[in-house]
């Protein structure tokens, strides 16, 4: 049987309802489909009783908490944006182990949403956790942040009671229901963005100037690299330096890759072909803005084995 979008929000909405009744409810979002259409499931199942709350980490994207204000105070919500970049970066500090970054932005993460759910006397925290988050996690690919209570993790250890209503669907039915909620196209059809942000796009130590760094070639290849058949695209840096010529003399400088794949629900993914005068304008761009990159390639592996983010 299609999926139904429609059906899926009316039963969500009255699965909302009951669920939370007259209590309030806080939607922590990044900005990113899921999040986004939490948000908008949330606000038309529990009008006024809810708090979205945006965590400035450090490690979104470029312009995004002025993005999210706009956005909500457009559609009639103010949302509450919390700087949190110092509790970010002491806890991803010295750590270069994929695993220890994850459960160090996990556990930051959900006890900065313990503080909030205290903070505005909440009583649920509604997250966007999508099936193939579920999947992967529990398959032991990677943990993904927002995963808890399918690990054996109990929220109530940070003071939480979460509410999940997209986790039977994946990305291309999220998007199906963004769009029936009134979510415009720069949301609804935005490329995955992981929650710990570009803190998985940082080989090694997670530090402000790499995350700088990586912000920048970000935007670059999601201006530059487009199309129907682009599910996820991003750009990586790596640890180690190359050597490269500036100015006609030896240095040794920083190696970006630029990774785009073809995905329906992320569980499988192939590289995408991308036109070599679309490569090169993204080459150039990051050559020439992103201060010290002296190497750009192009990551041409399939998932699996790879997985399409690096950590």
């Amino acid at each position: 049987m299609a999926f139904s979008p429609n059906k899926f929000i009316t039963e969500k909405t009255k699965e909302l309802q009951q669920k939370i009744g007259n209590q309030k409810a806080l939607i922590a979002t990044s900005g990113g489909v899921d999040s986004m259409t939490c948000a908008m499931l949330a606000k038309k199942a529990l009008g006024n009783n809810i708090v979205i709350l945006f965590l400035d980490d450090g490690l979104m994207r470029e312009g995004e908490p002025d993005e999210i204000r706009k956005f909500f105070i457009g559609v009639g919500i103010t949302p509450e944006i919390w700087d949190v970049k110092d509790a970010f970066f002491e806890a991803l500090k010295g750590k270069v182990d994929p695993e220890e970054k994850r459960f160090a932005f996990r556990d930051t993460f959900y006890r900065t949403l313990g503080q909030a759910v205290r903070s505005y006397s909440v009583d649920f925290l509604i997250q966007g956790t999508i099936a193939a988050d579920i999947v992967e996690t529990q398959k032991g690919i990677k943990t993904q942040h927002n995963v808890l209570s399918q690990i054996g993790l109990n929220p109530a250890n940070f003071g939480l009671k979460i509410v999940e209503p997209l986790r039977e669907l994946y990305k291309h039915q999220v998007r199906e229901v963004a769009k029936k909620l009134g979510l415009p196209n720069r949301f609804a059809e935005r490329k995955p963005f992981p929650g710990p942000g570009l803190a998985t796009r940082i080989i090694g130590e997670v530090v402000p100037d790499k995350v700088e760094k990586i912000r920048k070639a970000t935007k670059i290849v999601e201006d530059t690299i487009r199309g129907a058949s682009v599910f996820q695209v991003l750009a990586v840096l790596l640890s180690d330096k190359a050597t490269g010529i500036v100015n006609g003399k030896r240095m040794l400088g920083d190696i970006i890759a630029i990774r785009a794949v073809e995905s329906k629900d992320a569980l499988t993914a192939s590289p995408c072909r991308i036109p070599w005068a679309t490569l090169f304008k993204a080459r150039d761009r990051i050559l020439k803005e992103v201060p010290g990159v002296v190497k750009v390639v192009y990551d041409i592996t399939p998932k699996p084995p790879s997985t399409i983010e690096y950590i």
